[in-house]
């Protein structure tokens, strides 16, 4: 079973009843105990809080819709099956800028629709190869569906994913803030599952959301993922701001995770870099490079030990730098760059 898709296998297909609603011709509207969700043969949504709503896409990866006053930010783009931003579209009515959390094809998929994203640009190059933005391997990792996981709701064939084309970049960094009007998203660099990994910390509903940068099966063995050395120095930088979010909401997972795993993964790096993790053996996605499984993990991909983090990483890449692991826009004094429309 390839490497990459254990990152979304652990993911619980939601099924709501369907509740009558006017008007909702190209989508269904479904109703639970906690809010009101929507639902089309690609996507279906679950409100974080008033103003942030997940997007799960066909293979339980998901992107997140932050709405302010003036303009809204989507966080990740999925795969690029079916038109993210015809469904964003119905979702609100303002202007949206789209930001990657790091260049995956599960997380970059709309920007061939909009054309132009933030990103850091230590993830540019990895974001044109083959197996970031390939039609194909995008296709791939959605149709890749386990044995013994629900079926996709809906069959996707090739032409269904979006097609690569050059897209605009902008520059983004630690310490710069998405301005939303009465919503700001402040970007914390955590290098380690790619080397332009971010993360956006919302101070008001003490939550982050972290992409794929930290949770129970933080993947190091995969192309543009940086040093467990590195790692370790990206996550002692995020520990700065752990006492101002409570749960993280990552690009894979049903259900949010608390902030300890910041404390656990920290734990599970110095096992990793003292050689005292259990060091389990696998092959990579390719089957001709060998990983390690810092832990045991149960058939739900939650580490064995009590604790929350869990990481996977190549033999030969637990140590060294290339250079400083985190860039800031400004010194660290400096107050922090309010990002607003690219185009005003």
């Amino acid at each position: 079973m390839g490497i990459l898709l254990i990152h979304h296998l652990e993911q619980m297909f939601r099924k709501y009843e369907l509740t009558a609603r006017d008007g909702a011709e190209l989508s269904q509207y479904y109703e639970r105990e906690n809010g009101v969700y929507m639902k089309s043969k690609f996507f279906e949504t679950k409100k974080v809080n008033d103003y942030i709503t997940q997007i799960i896409g066909l293979a339980g990866e998901q992107c997140y819709l932050i709405e302010g006053k003036k303009r809204a930010l989507l966080f990740d783009g999925l795969s690029g099956e079916g038109s993210l931003k015809s469904f964003v579209r119905e979702l609100t009515d303002l202007p949206v800028q789209i930001v990657l959390s790091h260049a995956h094809p599960d997380h970059c998929g709309a920007i061939f629709e909009y054309g132009e994203c933030y990103m850091h640009p230590d993830d540019i190059e990895l974001l044109y190869s083959d197996f970031v933005s390939g039609r194909k391997e995008r296709w791939n990792f959605v149709t890749a569906v386990p044995e013994w996981a629900p079926p996709l709701r809906t069959e996707t064939r090739l032409e269904d994913i979006t097609e690569r084309c050059a897209v605009k970049t902008y520059p983004v960094y630690d310490g710069d803030v998405f301005d939303l009007g009465d919503v700001q998203m402040e970007v914390i660099g955590v290098p380690g599952h790619t080397r332009g990994t971010i993360v956006l910390l919302d101070r008001t509903a003490r939550l982050l959301l972290s992409g794929d940068a930290i949770n129970p099966n933080t993947l190091m063995a995969l192309p543009g993922s940086a040093t467990i050395e590195e790692y370790k120095e990206s996550v002692l930088h995020l520990k700065t701001f752990q006492t101002a979010f409570d749960l993280l909401y990552g690009g894979h997972g049903p259900e949010p995770v608390p902030a300890r795993i910041v404390d656990d993964a920290l734990m599970l790096i110095d096992k990793i870099l003292d050689r005292t993790d259990e060091a389990i053996e696998e092959y990579d996605h390719l089957g001709n490079r060998m990983v390690l499984r810092a832990a045991s993990v149960g058939s739900d991909f939650f580490p064995l030990y009590g604790g929350i983090s869990h990481i996977v990483f190549y033999v030969d890449t637990q140590f060294g730098k290339r250079g400083k692991v985190i860039i800031r826009t400004a010194p660290v004094n400096s107050p922090v760059k309010a990002i607003g429309n690219p185009h005003v």
